[in-house]
């Protein structure tokens, strides 16, 4: 590279004024904060758990008018202090993937395409198959030998055909309820994303 004097002093000159600035408050960092500000303004924020793994990385979600206008990491998580990685950073693309199910699906044995019910025969469905199963598999008692060698028949209330599985995105609220679920069905499946 040539570097005459003129050109020297261009360099210089301009280094010393945006030194300058800087100490004076003007940095590139409160111009990207102003607009961030004016992205931002009349947005509702949210607080969110990733659901990509089972880190449980805190998410904080601003919705205007409905619509999802941005998603960062929240630096007042414990798990990751505001950071994500780059499956959490991309979540937003994701949440507008004209490719994601936002309704309930259905497909009926033998078909080879799902159709979109409603939630109320949704749950409706859901309810019939889980009692079905549960009544079909259900086990009251078992039988086993006691400590003289006598057959005993000890109350056991359960399913084994159920099982509940559990994500890194529920809060210990939810995962206390989801745990009582399983237990009010009779099953001891509760089971956690982490462990798989």
């Amino acid at each position: 590279m040539n570097l005459g004097r003129r050109s020297w002093l261009k360099i210089a000159a301009g280094g010393t004024a945006g030194l300058a600035l800087a100490e004076l408050g003007f940095g590139p960092g409160e111009a990207r904060a102003a607009t961030r500000g004016l992205k931002l303004q009349g947005a509702k924020e949210f607080t969110t758990a990733c659901n990509f793994c089972s880190c449980g990385c805190g998410m904080v979600a601003h919705v205007k008018e409905g619509k999802l206008v941005n998603l960062e990491g929240d630096p007042d998580h414990v798990i990751n202090f505001g950071a994500l990685c780059s499956k959490g950073a991309a979540m937003k693309a994701t949440h507008e993937s004209p490719q994601r199910v936002k309704a309930p699906m259905y497909r009926a044995p033998g078909s080879d395409r799902w159709v979109e019910i409603g939630w109320d025969e949704a749950y409706e469905k859901l309810a019939k198959k889980l009692k079905a199963v549960r009544d079909a598999t259900w086990v009251a008692t078992e039988k086993d030998k006691d400590k003289d060698g006598n057959e005993v028949e000890y109350p056991v209330n359960r399913t084994d055909a159920i099982a509940l599985l559990g994500g890194a995105q529920h809060t210990n609220e939810e995962c206390y309820l989801w745990n009582k679920m399983g237990r009010l069905l009779g099953t001891s499946y509760v089971e956690h994303q982490a462990r798989l």
